[in-house]
């Protein structure tokens, strides 16, 4: 259990490590947008390879589906209800652009809305790696996926919020929230489901890849094609061809 809870917090921890490279470091605007696209593609293939791969031998296609769509439902709706909040506090909301690389007179950040879409797709992606370790040992795709994609969202959201005028100490300790409900997934996904068939475990990774895919229409895709523009699509399918050299790497 304890060996789960440490791999679900180191993977959700790289959200700390973007962060602090867009404190220290100040990435410009085109910076993060690059970023965002490679993680974007990242994430893509995790999706596709370790998630919904993985779960489709378990599921069949009407549950593959329904869980899809509950992930990606739940992000949105708990995202719309995030920013409407947002809206009672502005004279203008811009809470869409939540993750957005451009300077703050171009976009309001909502940073709840960040913790929400970390937080749908990190629980269930922690709960699977600890699944994972029951069968000898943990997912290396996966955690290596899902701790190299957090980079790039800890960097883009440090980044607006940087531009705020967020401190680092309060952006921080809002991920280590994130890392421990990571970690604490993990174990109970770990204990959970020990005597689990594959069905639970699928259902889980697959909720998962629904709200990855929510998040990446919805944030990181459009945002990142606003700075950078011509150059986006070849850069997410540079990272979606980076998450086929690691899965080959560690396979």
């Amino acid at each position: 259990m304890w060996l789960a809870a440490l791999y679900g917090g180191l993977a959700s921890s790289m959200l700390i490590v973007g962060t602090f490279l867009a404190y220290a470091f100040k990435p410009s605007p085109r910076l993060t947008a690059v970023v965002m696209a490679l993680g974007a593609g990242l994430l893509i293939g995790s999706v596709a390879y370790d998630l919904v791969a993985e779960a489709q031998v378990n599921l069949s296609l009407r549950e593959l589906a329904l869980a899809l769509m509950a992930g990606a439902l739940v992000f949105v709706l708990g995202s719309r209800f995030i920013e409407r909040r947002g809206v009672k506090n502005a004279s203008e909301s811009h809470a869409a652009h939540r993750k957005s690389p451009a300077p703050a007179a171009e976009a309001e950040s909502n940073p709840l809305s960040i913790v929400l879409g970390s937080a749908l797709d990190g629980i269930p992606e922690s709960f699977v790696l600890g699944l994972s370790v029951l069968t000898g040992g943990v997912s290396l795709p996966l955690l290596l996926g899902i701790s190299l994609s957090n980079v790039p969202e800890g960097m883009a959201a440090g980044s607006g919020l940087r531009s705020r005028g967020w401190p680092a100490k309060k952006v921080i300790a809002m991920w280590v929230a994130v890392v421990v409900i990571s970690a604490a997934s993990a174990a109970f996904g770990h204990e959970i489901l020990a005597n689990d068939d594959g069905t639970w475990a699928g259902l889980a990774q697959t909720f998962a890849a629904g709200a990855l895919l929510a998040m990446l229409a919805d944030t990181m895709l459009p945002e990142s094609y606003a700075v950078e523009r011509s150059w986006t699509g070849a850069l997410v399918v540079g990272g979606f061809a980076g998450s086929l050299l690691i899965a080959g790497l560690v396979a």
